[in-house]
């Protein structure tokens, strides 16, 4: 999984990417614990190819596919992405399915406290991404060829549905605690607003890429989880990372003095959201912050079930990884109850 042959990806590809000749190096990027993903240096230039991971893999996960197709169509938007140039779903190729981008140059921050960064472009740095993440919301799907790419409708149901199969077909024993976040999500599902746009799914700081130096994005990676949904949950899902400790290994903001940082607050975040996508609020935060930690947690729980298959794509880190599901557990649990004892307030 690690390695690519490629004498016999040059030969494929050659022909379908115009351009492509002398394929020379592949670099398997370190961090990722979904697609494993390459740098590939050629001749030509630099290109990144993003694999289904071989061997036996959840049902639904790992769609390549589905990531190719949103970031072609998203091509000609004010979205960036990386170049989408050619998908092979043929696993003789190089034994799964995959897909080949242009080379995106730039810098990815892992914390987003963005110690890498002088304090006067943190906060700048930070709206940046919630104004991207506005863009994609503003986008019509169907004006983009992707009216088809999801269903409108039910969407916080058929993600509670999913993750909790997804959940039980990973998990070496069930959790009382996340049964109990289970239910609570089951119950307390928010109304249907008619709210419908392109969600990310995984929109968090170490899933962009920044022009060094700069608060400027240049494209948005891992579109493996998108589809048509309701916005709110990739704004709640990247509040739900600075809600998580410092010391996690996703490096939450929790702690942290955003004001001494030059980092804008929560709710600075929320009004710039709002007002970028033209709403008054986020109905239902706590609720999508709760479905949020719920689906991470599932999510690292595959992780886990990768590492223990022998096919997870950086189990070292995946097993730091793993360690933050009891707090992405007890998040959600607080974000339930405080959305539960906000109702009996009122």
């Amino acid at each position: 999984m690690n390695t690519l042959d490629l004498e016999a990806l040059e030969a494929y590809l050659s022909p379908r990417i115009v351009g492509l000749s002398g394929l020379r190096k592949a670099t398997k990027f370190s961090g990722g614990q979904s697609n494993p993903t390459f740098l590939i240096e050629a001749d030509s230039g630099r290109y990144v190819l993003r694999r289904k991971p071989p061997g036996k893999i959840l049902p639904s996960a790992h769609a390549v596919d589905r990531e190719y197709r949103v970031i072609a169509a998203l091509a000609e938007t004010d979205v960036p992405v990386a170049p989408a140039l050619h998908l092979c779903e043929d696993d003789a190729v190089i034994g799964s399915a995959f897909y080949v981008m242009g080379f995106v140059d730039g810098v990815v921050h892992w914390d987003p406290a963005l110690p890498d960064l002088e304090p006067g472009l943190r906060r700048p740095a930070t709206l940046a991404m919630i104004e991207t993440l506005a863009r994609l919301h503003s986008l019509d799907p169907a004006a983009v060829g992707l009216a088809d790419y999801g269903r409108p409708a039910g969407y916080a149901g058929r993600q509670i549905a999913r993750w909790t199969k997804q959940y039980q077909a990973s998990a070496e024993k069930t959790d009382p605690h996340m049964e109990e976040l289970i239910g609570w999500l089951h119950e307390n599902q928010p109304a249907e607003d008619g709210r419908a746009s392109i969600v990310h799914g995984d929109y968090r700081i170490d899933n962009l890429i920044y022009a060094p130096g700069s608060a400027n994005v240049r494209a948005v990676l891992d579109w493996e989880l998108s589809t048509i949904g309701h916005p709110f949950a990739d704004i709640a899902y990247v509040l739900l990372h600075h809600k998580l400790p410092r010391d996690s290994v996703f490096k939450g903001l929790a702690g942290h003095d955003r004001d001494a940082l030059g980092l804008p607050h929560e709710a600075e975040i929320i009004e710039h959201y709002c007002n970028r996508l033209g709403v008054a609020s986020i109905d239902a935060l706590d609720f999508w912050v709760s479905l949020s930690a719920f689906r991470l947690a599932t999510i690292l729980e595959g992780v886990a079930a990768r590492i223990r298959a022998g096919n997870a794509s950086d189990p070292e880190r995946g097993r730091r990884l793993v360690n933050a599901i009891p707090d992405l557990i007890a998040l959600g649990l607080r974000a339930a109850r405080s959305q539960t004892d906000t109702r009996q307030a009122d």
